[in-house]
């Protein structure tokens, strides 16, 4: 049965420290509850706020504009162009003011030096989803979301880009949300995790106890 509407409140006071993740079945209502926090779907009925600053409140018809939120998205299809090189993907979003140092400092943690020539369809799966944080990266956000990022990859690769999503979070400080419906990522990577049944919020907590 499709889900008909997400009835949530939930805050996350200490936001800045780390990862928490959005849990449950196909449906549930995960990705919705991103493309609402991105702006990219205008609910009936919403209050967000992130840091002080409101980009959602229906009902004083308040709705900030995708590119004002300051919010990096990697969706599940991860969006990159194929027309583009590795490097073009990854500059796409940047503002002006980010020099060439944050641009290398990306590039080293997510080690996609020898990709930045390369176009998007000869890079592996793995290549593209560093390709896909580092566009989102540069792009100085406050928050970075992220829809089942790992879910196309095999074992052994996602061990892998699980150690690149911790490296990022200790290296730049960025708070995430993080959808999936797979417990061990969660457990391996959030500091709490917000489990959904059919659009509403039915358990909190730390992923090894919760899930």
């Amino acid at each position: 049965m499709p889900l008909q509407g997400i009835t949530i409140d939930f805050s996350v006071e200490k936001l800045d420290q780390g990862i928490t993740g959005l849990f449950g079945p196909s449906g549930a209502g995960k990705t919705t509850i991103l493309e609402i926090v991105t702006g990219i779907r205008s609910p009936a009925a919403a209050y967000i706020e992130l840091d002080g600053k409101v980009l959602t409140d229906t009902e004083r018809r308040i709705h900030v504009p995708i590119e004002q939120r300051a919010i990096g998205y990697v969706p599940q299809d991860l969006a990159l162009f194929p027309h583009l090189s590795t490097r073009e993907n990854v500059l796409f979003a940047a503002p002006s003011s980010n020099g060439d140092t944050r641009f290398h400092q990306i590039v080293s943690v997510l080690e996609i030096e020898g990709l930045l020539s390369r176009g998007i369809s000869n890079l592996s799966g793995g290549e593209k989803q560093r390709v896909a944080f580092a566009r989102a990266i540069l792009a100085s956000p406050r928050l970075l979301l992220l829809d089942e990022p790992l879910a196309s990859l095999d074992r052994a690769l996602k061990k892998k880009m699980i150690q690149y999503l911790l490296h990022l979070r200790d290296e730049f400080h960025i708070p995430m949300l993080y959808v999936s419906h797979e417990s061990d990522e969660l457990v391996q990577l959030c500091d709490e995790v917000l489990v959904l049944d059919n659009g509403k919020l039915a358990a909190r907590g730390i992923p090894s106890v919760v899930l």
